[in-house]
């Protein structure tokens, strides 16, 4: 670590679903100051599309940046340099130019490709047993939709980005990103961490090509330097050098548990994960693969649910209406009413037990796609069907944290918990609870931006390494404690019901798209 006593600040910057965010953190990992500007996730012309322009997202960017420096005491000139994280799988059609040619269409987008032709490779991935996974894979690539359903627009499609890049862009003026970003359905080697070799066969399966994949390099080294014309939009000094970081579930669990392989990170965000970090190269989930960490040469086993926290959204705005004028009366949050409300029902919620699929996930795509609230009596309030969305969604990330130990044969000894959700200290009480072992915060709220800061940290050498800068910049926070009653309660529902529930329900799920056709097949 350097031996300047002056205080060292880097800039953070966390690009989100709900919100842009710019963060200064010092060399310990300190959270100096912010600005928080909310985005609208998507704009949406059919059922299942979710766009967003391109332009938006770098304007937010920039309002952000500005806010910042309006609101706290550190000078622009005091950066000493620049760390980007953005949500996953946003994908941009760029011209010749480096000019959007259409709206980006955004991780939450449902729209399906149809299946091409790849030769030999179709009956080969049949023999093996992937057959469904490449059709799969096949109909959620992004470019394969846009050469089939807008082929002028992919004909000028000189650039296949994700939002990264295209910030990176505009921020440096060179079209290069940080592999920690290439997540979702790419030509990308996720055990080497690069890009598929051009003479690779699984090319067959993308429409998209080599040439139109940016240049991508390890978290941790540098991408550029802030040009002149960022400079006057963001407010940051020209030729600030800017860092490659990783996507935000990637530097959430950096930030949060750093890369200790025994800590998993939960975290309670749109999409709900639990990941842990290590330097092998795990499959979760059969044929899935571990992606890309906020660390070179280190992985992900992540284990998701697609629509996570964002069911605490839905119910927001589909059943609290009361308590959102009730809180706008008293000028606080909704989920602070609605978590003093879940802290009076007993855990279990009174038998009322949730399946949190109500999207298609990579674990239940498809049909999969639907959820279960089961247990319904007279005594159920809506205090109780929030509780139950609660335990439901820690009971599916206690599945996969089942699953992660199982399949890395590792223990996890550790839980971190971050994201919004993780503010209600309801929901941090019943996850001790149903995971049977302390719950802690990380010291900070916004562990994605300290993530994206680490690597700032290690790229500017303040630390030779990140497992160093971990140790040095993450800090634990508040702890919640099991309490033992809840313990053995969850533990029975956990292993007795909800474990059975999937396998139980899936054949009446599939007889509710026969009859109904929703959701499409």
């Amino acid at each position: 670590m350097t031996t300047s006593h002056d205080p060292i600040y880097f800039l953070a910057i966390d690009n989100g679903t709900q919100s842009v965010r710019a963060l200064i953190f010092d060399e310990f990992g300190s959270e100096i100051a912010k600005a928080r500007v909310p985005i609208e996730p998507y704009f949406s012309e059919q059922p299942n599309y979710a766009e967003q322009h391109a332009d938006y997202y770098w304007q937010k960017l920039t309002e952000a940046c500005q806010n910042l420096w309006q609101s706290c005491d550190i000078k622009p000139e005091q950066i000493a340099g620049v760390s980007l994280a953005t949500q996953r799988y946003t994908m941009i059609c760029l011209d010749k130019d480096k000019q959007p040619l259409r709206p980006a269409i955004v991780w939450m987008d449902l729209r399906r490709a149809d299946t091409h032709d790849i030769g030999f490779l179709d009956s080969l991935t049949k023999i093996i047993g992937m057959g469904e996974l490449v059709k799969d894979a096949q109909q959620k690539a992004r470019c394969n939709w846009l050469a089939q359903n807008e082929p002028e627009i992919w004909a000028q499609t000189a650039h296949y980005v994700n939002l990264s890049a295209y910030l990176t862009y505009q921020l440096v003026g060179e079209l290069i990103d940080s592999n920690g970003h290439s997540v979702g359905y790419l030509p990308y080697d996720y055990k080497a961490q690069t890009w598929l070799k051009p003479n690779t066969l699984k090319w067959r399966l993308f429409s998209c090509t080599p040439e139109q994949m940016p240049k991508i390099v390890p978290p941790g080294q540098t991408l550029g330097e802030i040009s002149a014309k960022a400079a006057k939009a963001t407010g940051i000094p020209e030729g600030t050098p800017m860092i490659a970081a990783a996507s935000d579930k990637a530097c959430e669990a950096l930030g949060a548990a750093g890369l200790a392989a025994d800590t998993a990170c939960l975290s309670f965000g749109t999409t709900a994960t639990i990941n842990t970090i290590s330097p092998d190269y795990v499959e979760i989930l059969k044929h899935m693969p571990a992606y890309t960490a906020a660390a070179p040469n280190y992985y992900n086993h992540e284990y998701m649910i697609y629509r996570g926290f964002w069911m605490v959204s839905w119910f927001k705005e589909q059943f609290a209406h009361y308590e959102q004028q009730l809180a706008k009366t008293q000028g606080i949050d909704t989920e602070k009413l609605l978590d003093t409300a879940v802290k009076g029902i007993p855990a279990g919620s009174m038998g009322l037990i949730m399946q949190p699929y109500w999207s298609p996930g990579v674990r239940h795509p498809g049909l999969e796609g639907k959820g279960a609230l089961i247990g319904f009596g007279d005594v159920h309030t809506r205090a109780h069907v929030y509780r139950a969305i609660l335990e439901g969604l820690a009971y599916e990330l206690k599945l996969g944290f089942d699953t992660i130990s199982r399949r890395t044969g590792k223990p996890i000894k550790h839980l971190r918990v971050s994201g919004g959700g993780s503010q209600s200290d309801a929901a941090m009480q019943l996850t001790a609870d149903i995971f049977a072992m302390p719950a802690y915060r990380p010291h900070t709220y916004e562990s994605t931006g300290l993530g994206a800061a680490i690597n700032c940290a290690v790229g500017l050498g303040v630390y030779p390494d990140h497992a160093t800068a971990s140790d040095a910049m993450t800090h634990l926070g508040d702890e919640f404690v099991p309490i033992k009653a809840n313990v053995q309660l969850y533990k029975r529902l956990y292993n007795e019901v909800y474990r059975k529930m999937y396998e139980r329900l899936k054949p009446l799920y599939q007889s509710i798209q026969d009859i109904t056709g929703y959701p499409v097949k």
